[in-house]
């Protein structure tokens, strides 16, 4: 099989996490944006014969978020941010998947700190392709931004010129490797 951009066979599909990321970026200083992954998460997605009718599903285990800077990392899964210890788990579950002239949004629910709030990400299907052993591996993007106040992250420091240290608006993106459950 080669890469094409015809959607994978219906199915259920698990996230191969040695070749996928789960990725928030924020804005640090008001001017570098700043990405912390989680190293830890799993996700299946069932891929239906209409396309609107998919489904996704993801757990991140809150701990494992790593931006590169130990003291940062503290900070995030400390009770100012995700509180990692009354809240082990981020998920996302999609509630519809809609076609939108030639794109495609994955429309869910984000429950952060025991918060849950609707999130749209674009969505990309990136095509399906045989690795060296025969499998078939499909690929999808996807990207949406989210308000962190709406899910009670609210934690800041004002900055003498104006604005704050990090921003109100977090962008979520997924690239995810897929391999067909068996």
């Amino acid at each position: 099989m080669t890469n094409t951009a015809e959607a994978p066979a219906a199915g259920s599909y698990t996230i191969d996490p040695a070749h996928s990321k789960i990725e928030a970026v924020a804005r640090h200083l008001m001017v570098t944006k700043v990405r912390g992954h989680f190293a830890d998460y799993e996700g299946t997605i069932t891929v239906a014969e209409d396309p609107t009718q998919s489904s996704v599903e993801l757990t991140m285990q809150a701990a494992s978020i790593t931006t590169g800077v130990e003291d940062r990392d503290a900070h995030l899964r400390s009770a100012d941010f995700l509180d990692v210890e009354n809240h082990p788990t981020v998920t996302f579950r999609s509630t519809r998947v809609e076609q939108d002239g030639d794109s495609w949004v994955l429309a869910g629910d984000l429950t952060i700190i025991g918060k849950t709030n609707p999130v749209s990400l674009n969505l990309e299907f990136l095509g399906v392709i045989s690795d060296p052993w025969g499998n078939a591996k499909s690929a999808f993007s996807a990207s949406g931004e989210f308000n962190r106040h709406d899910f009670g992250l609210s934690w800041n420091v004002p900055l003498d010129g104006g604005g704050v240290l990090v921003s109100e608006v977090f962008k979520l993106e997924i690239e995810a490797q897929l391999a067909a459950q068996e």
